[in-house]
């Protein structure tokens, strides 16, 4: 964890935690040159010696940057404070669409259809850049206070022509929001 009030590369004063993950925490902090409100993802300070997880974390990094859409979380910056990797994202000021729905429910179809239209027109840019999430899940769907669809974590993102991506017997991803098929292990991802 890092101490409130810490300057992360001498420009990222740390306010409040805002996610703990099993890759990375999440904070709120403030640019201080351009004195506005980020949210920093910083890797987990006992994951940081473990290159398979330094990967995923510069993976996520260079995926997202890649993937310019309104109803993306942008990255705004990337580096590392004292060995220390980290990543700078705009800060979205709102619920993640499971608290929205839990909020809200039930909603409109017209209200459905209108934050389907904007995590698809995200995805399909996403895969115009051969970009696959697998793990699109609502707690990684935020909503900006004027309602617009930002989506979020690319942590495990992975790119189609990556030969990483042939894998047999093995999952990734938030285990409720996986296909029968692959809980069950039958699966073999190819590229096509």
């Amino acid at each position: 964890m890092i101490d409130k009030g810490y300057l992360l590369g001498d420009r990222y004063r740390i306010i409040d935690t805002l996610g703990e993950g099993g890759m990375a925490n999440v904070y709120l902090a403030e640019d201080i040159i351009l004195q506005r409100k980020v949210a920093v993802k910083i890797l987990r300070l006992d994951l940081q010696k473990e290159p398979q997880t330094l990967a995923r974390f510069q993976r996520e990094a260079l995926a997202t940057s890649e993937l310019s859409h309104p109803n993306i979380v942008s990255v705004l910056d990337v580096g590392t404070d004292h060995g220390l990797p980290y990543m700078v994202m705009e800060y979205v000021d709102g619920p993640n669409l499971e608290e929205y729905i839990q909020k809200k429910s039930p909603l409109d179809l017209h209200e459905v259809i209108r934050i389907m239209d904007q995590i698809l027109s995200a995805m399909t840019l996403a895969h115009k850049h051969n970009v696959i999430h697998r793990d699109l899940k609502p707690q990684n769907v935020l909503m900006d206070k004027k309602g617009n669809i930002k989506i979020a974590d690319f942590g495990i993102a992975v790119a189609l022509n990556q030969s990483s991506i042939t894998q047999t017997n093995s999952a990734m991803g938030s285990v409720h929001y996986m296909s029968p098929e692959q809980t069950r292990g039958w699966t073999s991802y190819q590229a096509v």
